[in-house]
């Protein structure tokens, strides 16, 4: 079937991009810069420019599914201005699908959202799962808001997935990178207190949840994104120290954190106990369900 995938380019997005390809979808990319795109990826994928006037929703009419990771980076400051183009790109994004889908002939069987565990806001020690409610700091609102303009595709007849992806592991981008290079500096350790929870998932794992949502007509509505065992940051940083045969014992002070990161801080300081238990009930299988097995495999250590 033809997959059109928004934010294709990233981090997440070129690697689903290739599986579908390999799969034997036909995937299209739609992305503001198309000529840059187009030497990222596999020859076979088509990539179109959906910037402001071009022609892209003719793709939209007979294709069979739709995979939306457009939105700018939540990694930086937040000031204001940065607030407002977080928030801006998603609903933006969903938007301008759902409208190209209420015009479409033939429209997809189902658009997969991405969101966030961050929807769920801090909670504690509490151990949280789809039925969860929302919280009311400045991610959690951004998810709800994003989530809301997806789901205006239900009425039209469109299966809606909300994938709410946690820290996803990749050896080449993402969170983790950021991480290595204190721990390759004999220097790392956990950020703040060390207690706060951290809901992680293998990026290869995440991949294949995202096809199992299109290809699984049972998957529908929030589905969280992150591995069944979730971990403390103490814990994580342990286990990212004994995969690259590091010591793990020089946290973040959580003042320098916040000075460093401003409100954005809250990300990393203030973590969310999530479980996936609407994937496990549809039967979907994880490769990495250890959080030292998958930072080996994604260090190569």
């Amino acid at each position: 079937m033809r997959v059109i995938v928004t934010g294709g380019t990233g981090f997440i997005g070129s690697r689903l991009s290739e599986n579908l390809f390999a799969k034997g979808h036909e995937v299209v990319l739609f992305t503001r810069d198309a000529s840059r795109s187009r030497d990222q990826l596999h020859p076979g994928i088509n990539v179109v420019s959906w910037a402001p006037g071009a022609t892209w929703e003719s793709w939209v009419d007979g294709a069979g599914a739709i995979v939306n990771l457009a939105g700018e980076s939540i990694a930086q400051r937040w000031t204001e201005a940065a607030k407002h183009r977080i928030l801006a790109s998603r609903v933006d994004a969903a938007a301008r699908l759902c409208a190209a889908i209420e015009k479409a002939a033939v429209k997809p069987s189902v658009l997969v959202n991405a969101a966030a565990v961050g929807y769920y806001g801090p909670h504690g020690d509490e151990t949280l799962d789809e039925d969860s409610p929302p919280g009311t700091d400045f991610l959690a609102t951004t998810c709800v808001a994003w989530e809301g303009a997806a789901r205006r595709a239900e009425p039209l007849g469109v299966r809606v997935v909300l994938l709410r992806t946690g820290v996803v592991l990749g050896g080449d981008g993402g969170a983790l990178a950021k991480m290595l290079p204190p721990f390759k500096a004999f220097a790392g350790g956990p950020i703040g207190s060390g207690e706060q929870w951290m809901s992680w998932i293998h990026r290869d794992d995440l991949v294949a949840l995202f096809a199992f949502a299109i290809e699984n007509p049972k998957a529908t509505g929030p589905i969280n994104g992150t591995a069944p065992n979730p971990v403390t940051m103490k814990e994580f940083a342990k286990a990212l120290g004994h995969a690259l045969h590091r010591p793990s014992l020089f946290p973040a002070p959580a003042a320098a954190v916040r000075l460093l990161l401003g409100e954005m801080a809250t990300v990393v300081l203030d973590g969310q106990r999530v479980v996936p238990r609407k994937a496990a009930a549809l039967g979907f299988k994880f490769r990495f369900t250890d959080v030292e097995a998958a930072l080996r495999d994604v260090t190569g250590d």
